[in-house]
């Protein structure tokens, strides 16, 4: 699997083109903002796109969305408990005073467990919640697209509108499981592996915990 970050957006959000090798055919992660660079840095890849994943509907994540559904006619994967967050992203977006197109409805649901190809290159969908309550992480091929769960040395914000602070604790002891050689795909920030997170990262080494209800 090749990935390729493409970072936008006035939250410098971490975009993803994961394409397989052998195929060329390709999913985008997280269309947060700057639809139109994002569309022409696929067209430049020359890959073939065939679906958008969803991790999370915060705005930040969802932006995008639009243009890219609107190029190429590809189904829009999300899990079926952040449609409402979905739904309400562009009042998300008039919050925090940034540009926003309404995203299409999804049209196909992730769920737990469920096996994803792209190409010949098969991922798994681990619902995720805690950060948001249809959050998930998309792993497989020694790579893990973990949108806003874990970061490197941090992890996602429980202080939001529908978080969950422990079943954000649950969702880290699930990533922490995976394979120490995966590499960590955040929504923000650098790219790590689970050994370094185990490693260093104060909430799965156990010198930190999450607080909150």
């Amino acid at each position: 699997m090749n990935v390729q970050t493409i970072t936008v957006g006035a939250f410098q959000e971490n975009c993803y083109l994961v394409v397989d090798d052998r195929t060329n055919h390709a999913a985008i992660v997280d269309p947060g903002s700057e639809g139109d660079r994002l569309v022409e840095t696929i067209d430049r890849s020359g890959a073939q796109l065939q679906a958008i994943w969803i991790t999370h509907a915060h705005v930040d994540h969802v932006g995008a969305v639009a243009s890219v559904k609107r190029k190429w006619d590809v189904p829009i994967y999300l899990h079926p408990l952040d449609r409402r967050l979905y739904e309400a992203a562009s009042r998300q977006a008039e919050v925090y005073g940034v540009p926003f197109e309404e995203p299409p409805p999804p049209d196909k649901e992730f769920a737990d467990g469920q096996q994803l190809k792209i190409g010949s290159a098969e991922m798994t969908v681990m619902h995720a919640p805690g950060h948001a309550p249809g959050h998930v992480v998309i792993h497989g091929n020694g790579i893990a697209l973990v949108g806003d769960c874990l970061f490197a040395g941090s992890i996602g914000r429980t202080d939001l509108p529908f978080s969950n602070p422990p079943q954000l604790a649950a969702t880290l002891q699930k990533i922490s499981a995976l394979a120490p050689e995966t590499v960590v795909y955040p929504g923000h920030g650098m790219e790590t592996t689970i050994a370094q997170e185990r490693l260093s990262n104060p909430f799965l080494n156990g010198t930190a915990r999450i607080v909150g209800r």
